[in-house]
């Protein structure tokens, strides 16, 4: 149980850490963000939690392709957000992201790479 809280404190941590970069300076609070703490505090985790190395490969490998079709909701955000609420900017961006991942999924499947 108190792994479990270490886990959750670090994760949580790590995300404040962001925000209050982010409050401080647009560009230092983007860059942090933009590096993928999240997936390699998961593959920590995964690692010391001894999960077999085949895991740890298909877990950075579907991170790579799940990263992809988010790319452009970072580039459409901030025209959005000047023109309309940051909640129905945010859904919008959402639902870009949905469809962009069914793209990618699509045009994938023709390579062989199965994302669903």
């Amino acid at each position: 149980m108190s792994w479990l809280v270490t886990k959750y404190l670090i994760t949580a941590a790590m995300v404040v850490l962001i925000s209050e970069l982010a409050k401080r300076s647009d560009k230092i609070g983007g860059l942090v963000a933009a590096l993928p703490l999240v997936t390699i505090l998961t593959l920590i985790w995964l690692y010391v939690e001894k999960q077999p190395t085949e895991k740890l490969a298909n877990h950075a490998w579907y991170t790579f392709w799940y990263v992809l079709p988010t790319l452009p909701m970072f580039l459409v955000f901030p025209s959005l957000l000047i023109r309309y609420d940051f909640w129905l900017s945010l859904l919008a961006c959402a639902i870009l992201t949905l469809f962009c991942f069914i793209a990618l999924s699509w045009c994938l499947q023709k390579f062989g790479i199965n994302l669903l």
